[in-house]
């Protein structure tokens, strides 16, 4: 049994990646600022929690004291005034990272995005590009994993898509045409415990993509189609969700960022060049055989 300390493990991946780490035998440190036990944890489990901001090095220090190894699944996707992509993504991950290192943890695994781009007009992308870079200078055989967008039971994206279809018509980001690569939450769950393993592959780079490759329209669709509500889709023009983008920003909490809108511009598709689940060993979930797991007709 090794021990893996698992930052963000109250997340919607850090519970996946929780969960299956244990399931393979690990002990499993759940590191949050509000650290709680899944529900499916009993008495006397080989896990633990530790109170833990990403921020606070004293904290991070604990968390991994005596760990054999790390996993990295914080993320920050709406910015406030007081906490910012920079923060979360750059300078806590680099934190985090030289704290590990300083204490002799064997392996990191680093969770980012597909798409990073130092380039991109985005906030959040361009944090997460940084990100990987400050990592690998602090910790240089840290293992990067760039999932797509991530579906499974109670996540944001299908939740989000079933809640648009009680509207009488859709709209749609321009034509609906960018193209995704929707992962399974456990999917990516399975890839950090074999990079965790007793035989980990020699990559260090992954990007984690679904097996099918699907326009934002056909994710509607099979949406509309499992929960019975066809509805109409309503193409608009990506300036008029910036120009809303800009308006809910002025919300505490808005429903719709500017970097959303940038990232549903942008394909989000795996690299065939960087190694994947195939590399891996794994089969990744289709989105349309996990929906009926995913979303409660109902």
């Amino acid at each position: 049994m090794t021990t893996i300390t698992v930052f963000g493990g109250t997340g919607f991946l850090g519970r996946a990646i929780v969960g299956t780490l244990f399931n393979a035998g690990h002990h499993v440190r759940i590191a949050a600022r509000q650290p709680t036990l899944p529900a499916w944890a009993d008495a006397g489990d080989s896990l633990s929690l530790f109170r833990a901001d990403i921020r606070n090095a004293h904290q991070v220090a604990e968390a991994l004291n005596g760990a054999d190894g790390a996993v990295n699944a914080v993320s920050l996707y709406v910015q406030r005034r007081d906490l910012r992509f920079d923060a979360i993504h750059v300078d806590a991950a680099a934190q985090l990272a030289r704290l590990a290192r300083a204490a002799g943890i064997e392996r990191l695994v680093h969770l980012s995005g597909i798409g990073v781009d130092p380039r991109s007009p985005s906030a959040y992308v361009r944090a997460r590009a940084a990100g990987e870079a400050a990592v690998l200078e602090a910790f240089p055989r840290a293992t990067l994993l760039r999932p797509s967008v991530l579906f499974g039971p109670e996540d944001a994206f299908l939740t989000a898509l079933a809640g648009l279809t009680r509207l009488p018509v859709i709209p749609l980001f321009g034509r609906g045409e960018t193209r995704l690569q929707p992962v399974h939450v456990n999917d990516v769950a399975r890839a950090v415990d074999r990079i965790l393993g007793s035989h980990p592959p020699p990559q260090r780079l992954f990007e984690l993509g679904g097996p099918d490759v699907l326009r934002y329209r056909d994710v509607l669709g099979q949406v509309m189609a499992h929960l019975a509500r066809e509805r109409p889709l309503i193409p608009i023009p990506l300036p008029l969700w910036h120009g809303l983008a800009l308006i809910a920003s002025a919300l505490p909490s808005p429903p719709l960022t500017r970097d959303q809108v940038i990232l549903m511009a942008r394909d989000n598709l795996a690299d065939p060049d960087i190694a994947g689940f195939q590399t891996l060993g794994i089969l990744p979930h289709a989105l349309r055989d996990s929906l009926p797991d995913c979303l409660d007709r109902g």
